[in-house]
């Protein structure tokens, strides 16, 4: 933002200290009544024909707009990648265990890649693979979305890409 003896353009469209609009008028007159308040003109619409400037406490202002982007990070959430591993052969126990970890990762709004690994003889089974994968699809269909289905293995690798549904 451009502000006092930075705006060259001779005639603005002036916004005074308290937001009522004075009109257009040369640039050397704004910057006056600027001086005479203490305060600063800065450009507010480069690109209007004429440019709109307004009077106000510049650093102030600078001030209030940092505060504002501090709020809207802390605001933010950021989503992360969690992973699960299985195995072919995983027994009902461990399987349940990882479920539950899994609902938690989507509870909390993060994304999870289910993994299943292969070792072995078990490449042999790729089925036993996929048929995992759909089960775990199949569980958590009420809490997420299927984001990547597993299209082909990669490596000894099989993968899945789970999301949270929205609730909007």
């Amino acid at each position: 933002m451009r502000r006092n003896q930075q705006i060259k353009i001779p005639e603005v469209r002036l916004i005074d200290q308290n937001g009522d609009q004075v009109g257009v008028m040369a640039t050397d007159e704004a910057l006056k009544r600027a001086e005479e308040a203490g305060l600063d003109l800065v450009e507010i619409s480069p690109k209007a024909r004429p440019p709109v400037c307004k009077i106000m406490d510049y650093g102030k202002f600078k001030f209030e707009q940092a505060k504002k982007q501090q709020q809207a990070k802390k605001k933010q959430k950021k989503v992360q990648l969690k992973e699960v591993k299985f195995r072919p052969n995983t027994d009902e126990g461990d399987f349940q265990v990882k479920m539950k970890n899994l609902r938690k990762f989507i509870d909390q709004g993060n994304k999870v890649k289910v993994t299943i690994m292969f070792r072995g003889r078990e490449l042999a089974h790729r089925e036993l693979g996929s048929q995992m994968l759909d089960r775990v699809a199949e569980e958590v269909q009420d809490e997420a979305v299927v984001e990547q289905r597993p299209a082909k293995m990669e490596g000894r690798f099989m993968i899945m890409l789970l999301a949270p549904k929205s609730d909007k």
